[in-house]
């Protein structure tokens, strides 16, 4: 029998309760789910039921059974299904159907107009993908927010924490300044009510975070602003939840040095220094990939909880799944996220590090600030060190375990030129390496492996097109981004042409291809895609 709970507190707090084994995990008792109000995870709520929808695939997508909201009470559910599920003829769909209300299709009435330009479609997608502040008595699994937000799309009926970023670089082309200051504030809510911004507002994602991108999107605001007392205000209002952002990330610090042994995120490393990997804090089943799960467990040979912990922590990696986080490149199974020093989350760590010694200054919070900026340029230096392979000439991740690298090059490199930590020499190097074994036709491939995974090749995202154009521009090597920038745009607009859709990664390798590869089908809205394409678009609009 495995049984799994959560206790929500401030950062400091945060914990999981876990006991179990065995590689299939069974459903928790009923009684057991009542101490975890208001936020639950569906296998406690819904015990044995959970398990059998999810198991007997009742759905061909594991996440529409844990966006279904109950038409009913939980304790008259669970008596029904107690009562019925036994019998010969007795319908588990038809179940479902009749307690549950399956997720609503917000775009499912919306018509593309295909007279309409790429960035005039855009426009118009941007009330479609806008969800208003939710109930603050949901009854499913959504996490209440209370102001508007934009979701990707597609599947997807909620925010997520890295998509977001990218998808307000075109609402300020849109001039939606009041959008992207209500997304940053519903952040700013969670990380305040919850301790930090978890994957997306559903209470299954509540064991685990994303790429730390509210630095950065902080920065775009105040960017955004005209004035320094404006700019100044914005760093001044996010200023707590900076803080508590960074204490998320770095907690377990104390102990990670006492013992010398990785604790959560934080790993310190052999010299010393001190850097991050990813990490969920849970070690059963996702919730919404259940029966993929298990049956990835039962394949592995491998102690499940291990292997469940390290699906979960490549899912805060928002690079799900990838040849980065695998020791064999073609088999999911040898995953081992958990020993992985990444690349990008360092990178995106040091960013939140200068942003906080930023805002400090700007406090009069001098001693704060240069303790950051010692920070910031510690880890600048400890990744430099692990990170930078001079064989390859390009940044790679490094296994600690090991004590290597992974031997897995991605775009993950382009983070440190994103971030202008890279010397002129390294990002020099690296622009060559990406001119000549990422960049297709369509953009630059997300890894060099096909494996059949969403983020390896041939698949390119929107993320890491704009991460790299921009990094690229940061060390003068304007040519190169370029030609991404127009390879990107051309496969888009093509796509758009064919299908009257954006979607959410594409094949960049075939032009003749959307996308391929993945644990689900290729999602249209889209939310990151939307909002690199246009910033994009309006700056080849200033320059012609």
């Amino acid at each position: 029998m495995r049984t799994h709970h959560f206790l929500f507190m401030t950062w400091s707090l945060l914990s999981l309760l876990a006991c179990g084994t065995g590689s299939t995990p069974q459903a928790p008792p009923a009684e057991e789910a009542a101490a975890v109000d208001p936020f639950r995870s569906p296998a406690d709520r819904w015990g044995q039921l959970f398990v059998d929808v999810q198991m007997q695939q009742v759905f061909p997508d594991g996440k529409t059974f844990v966006d279904c909201t109950p038409k009913q009470p939980d304790d008259a559910i669970l008596q029904a299904y107690a009562e019925m599920g036994d019998e010969p003829d007795f319908d588990l769909r038809a179940f479902v159907l009749q307690y549950f209300e399956l997720p609503r299709q917000y775009a499912s009435g919306f018509q593309t107009d295909m007279s309409r330009t790429p960035a005039e479609h855009i426009e118009a997608l941007w009330p479609v993908l806008t969800r208003q502040p939710d109930s603050q008595s949901t009854k499913g699994t959504l996490i209440p927010l209370p102001n508007a937000y934009i979701v990707p799309g597609g599947r997807f009926g909620e925010i997520y924490y890295w998509d977001s970023y990218f998808t307000m670089l075109g609402l300020e082309v849109s001039e939606q300044d009041g959008m992207i200051e209500n997304m940053l504030d519903n952040f700013a809510y969670l990380i305040d009510t919850i301790g930090f911004i978890p994957n997306g507002n559903r209470d299954y994602f509540l064991t685990r975070s994303q790429p730390p991108f509210f630095a950065a999107m902080v920065d775009l605001l105040a960017g955004a602003k005209t004035q320094d007392g404006q700019r100044a205000a914005v760093y001044q209002k996010y200023l707590p939840q900076l803080e508590k952002e960074y204490a998320f990330w770095m907690n377990g610090l104390e102990e990670a040095l006492e013992t010398g042994e990785p604790v959560r995120h934080v790993v310190p490393m052999p010299d010393g220094s001190l850097l991050n990997r990813y990490w969920d804090e849970g070690d059963y089943p996702r919730a919404e990939m259940y029966r993929d799960d298990v049956e990835t467990a039962e394949k592995s040979g491998r102690p499940a909880e291990a292997l469940y912990r390290d699906i979960r922590s490549a899912c805060e990696s928002g690079w799900d799944f990838s040849s980065r986080w695998l020791d064999d490149p073609l088999r999911l199974e040898t995953i081992v996220t958990t020993q992985i020093i990444p690349v990008d989350l360092n990178a995106l760590l040091y960013n939140l590090e200068r942003c906080l010694a930023g805002a400090y200054d700007l406090s009069g919070q001098e001693q704060d600030a240069a303790a950051f900026r010692s920070k910031a340029e510690d880890r600048k230096q400890a990744l430099l060190k692990y990170s930078w392979d001079a064989e390859e000439l390009f940044f790679q991740d490094y296994n600690f375990v090991k004590g290597g690298f992974t031997g897995q090059r991605s775009l993950a490199a382009a983070f440190p030129l994103f971030f202008k930590m890279a010397t002129p020499e390294q990002a020099a190097q690296v622009a060559g390496v990406l001119e000549r074994d990422f960049l297709y036709d369509g953009g630059l491939v997300s890894t060099l492996v096909e494996n059949g995974q969403q983020w390896d090749a041939p698949n390119g995202w929107a993320p890491l097109q704009w991460v790299s154009i921009q990094g690229l521009r940061n060390y003068g090597e304007t040519e190169l981004a370029a030609r991404v920038q127009a390879n990107w745009v051309k496969l888009n607009s093509k796509v758009y042409q064919n299908t009257g859709k954006m979607v959410e990664k594409y094949n960049v390798m075939d032009m003749g291809l959307e996308a391929g590869g993945g644990e689900y089908p290729v999602q249209d809205g889209f939310g990151w895609t939307n909002g690199v394409l246009l910033r994009l678009l309006s700056e080849e609009a200033l320059t012609d």
